[in-house]
């Protein structure tokens, strides 16, 4: 009898089909545009990412209660995240991440490396230029400075790993950091996702603050061209005049063959990418679920 449950046992396992590859999904969390029952669209972004079995959160919207509301209606187990990134500092994308805390407080978080940014950072204590002549009551610390100023963050119970430079944190899974030259957004520093498939890399961004072509530049590699692009280009007030031409670029100098833009892109971005790219323009509302094969 053993030896017939041996021998079943192994022809069923012979016989059983290979399992399927994980499927890399992303779901858009929050956004101004789309929708459906129970969602409530505004200003921000957040997107849940599904790849090689990892949950990837990349930002936290604009508003808690929104962002806790439609995680909730879109059944996302916030306990279940593997990681979060933030891509920059500003509220419309970081709102939400005392939601994400409250249910999986041991989440790690990668965000931007600034000084005395929201995020946390430290600075050598030398940073500043002394004047020894003044009295110790008049001079910082006492004129005794320690090696190390560490800055607060509003979540200092939080697992968060500060990145100034592009860096991998998983396998097939790439964080690139520039910062903004932009009036404006001036040193802003913004982090941007990139993930590895047989058929291309998926660029996921925030507000693309530092400029989407110099992003691109740095998101492309001759082993990992880009083939999907995803999240706010930040062409939201941006001339026509500007906009034709860089949408172009995108789709026949860069050779990204697929769009699915958001958030900051801008209504008249959205129009000429969905002119540009037709069929391979990827609608990605609030609510909507993109499979991208495995």
């Amino acid at each position: 009898m053993l030896a017939i449950l041996l021998l079943t046992a192994a022809f069923t396992a012979a016989t059983r089909p290979p399992a399927e590859p994980p499927q890399t999904r992303i779901t858009i969390l929050y956004d101004a545009f789309g929708g459906g029952p129970g969602l409530t669209r505004d200003w921000g972004f957040s997107a849940l990412i599904e790849y090689q079995g990892k949950r990837i959160l990349f930002d936290t919207g604009n508003d808690a209660e929104i962002f806790a509301r439609n995680v909730d209606r879109l059944h996302v187990d916030l306990s279940r995240l593997d990681l979060v990134v933030i891509s920059h500092r500003h509220s419309d994308h970081t709102a939400g991440l005392g939601v994400v805390l409250a249910r999986n407080p041991g989440v790690p978080i990668y965000a931007p490396r600034e000084g005395f940014g929201i995020f946390g950072s430290s600075l050598p204590g030398t940073f500043y230029r002394p004047a020894p002549s003044l009295p110790d009551s008049m001079r910082y610390f006492d004129g005794v400075v320690p090696d190390q100023i560490v800055a607060g963050t509003l979540w200092p119970a939080a697992r968060i790993t500060l990145v100034d430079s592009t860096v991998t944190i998983a396998p097939g899974i790439r964080l690139v950091a520039l910062v903004s030259q932009t009036p404006g957004t001036l040193e802003l520093r913004e982090l941007s996702l990139v993930l590895s498939t047989p058929s291309g890399g998926i660029l996921v961004v925030g507000c693309s603050h530092p400029g989407i072509e110099r992003i691109v530049a740095a998101a492309t590699t001759p082993e990992a061209p880009l083939r999907i692009l995803f999240g706010g280009l930040h062409l939201v007030t941006t001339p026509d005049s500007v906009i034709g031409p860089l949408v172009a670029r995108l789709h026949r100098v860069w050779h990204i063959t697929q769009m699915a833009p958001g958030h900051c892109t801008g209504e008249p971005a959205f129009a000429a990418l969905r002119q540009e790219y037709g069929p391979d323009y990827i609608y990605a509302g609030l609510g909507k679920t993109i499979s991208l094969g495995p």
